[in-house]
């Protein structure tokens, strides 16, 4: 619930996990948490994004957009949300950028420890043909004939099954990233099987992408679906 006795800041992440909805500090527009960014004091004073919801302390919340986090900045609505001074880094839209992708890599590399990411073009591609997988990533920066080649067989999987769903794409990261999360070179192509670190993984990017694309509908998706 919202804290009625002051709508801009949260209680803590201990105190109010049964939230489920937050009022977003710059537009005044009462969201879903999983469509903002919900920030912190550090002890140094310094205002930091809080990207997993996890950090002590009470929290002032953003629309996942930068353009937001901009604005806030611009607007110095952190010293009035959390009603004390505070320092504000000119950097904070891209740091927290940074962040969520920091989180998506984190995610990712968590889904291959579970044994729940394929990589490799011929693997995935069979992984597609098989109706197998949850989710399919291209790198942001990979070949485009490849990519074509590989949304066309997940398109036509879900046609020629009768699949009620699109399969998700994700296009959030780069081979550089996906290299690191997945620990080997020249990651272009990766599926995702069902299981819980998928579908973290997956929310991850979602605000990854509604950040980067400020789209402040409820809408916003961090992959593209298969045609």
């Amino acid at each position: 619930m919202l804290a009625l006795a002051d709508p801009d800041l949260d209680h803590g992440p201990r105190t109010d996990k049964s939230a489920t909805m937050r009022m977003c500090a710059v537009s005044r527009e009462v969201r879903p948490i999983d469509e903002l960014i919900r920030f912190v004091v550090a002890p140094s004073g310094e205002v930091i994004p809080d990207v997993k919801r996890k950090l002590p302390g009470r929290g002032l919340w953003i629309s996942a957009s930068r353009r937001m986090v901009a604005e806030a900045v611009r607007r110095h609505q952190f010293s009035r949300g959390f009603k004390r001074d505070v320092r504000v880094a000119a950097t904070l839209p891209a740091d927290t950028e940074a962040l969520l992708e920091r989180s998506c890599t984190e995610a990712l590399a968590m889904a291959a420890k579970a044994g729940q990411v394929i990589s490799g073009f011929a693997k995935v591609e069979g992984l597609l043909e098989q109706g197998r997988a949850e989710v399919l990533i291209h790198a942001s920066d990979g070949a485009a004939d490849g990519i074509r080649k590989l949304d066309a067989i997940a398109g036509q999987r879900g046609r020629n099954i009768g699949e009620s769903r699109d399969l998700p794409i994700v296009t959030a990261l780069t081979s550089a990233q996906l290299d690191l999360a997945l620990g080997r070179s020249n990651v272009i192509h990766a599926a995702l099987l069902a299981g819980p670190a998928s579908k973290t993984f997956l929310s991850r990017c979602q605000i990854l992408v509604r950040y980067r694309t400020d789209d402040d509908d409820k809408t916003g998706m961090a992959a593209r679906n298969s045609d």
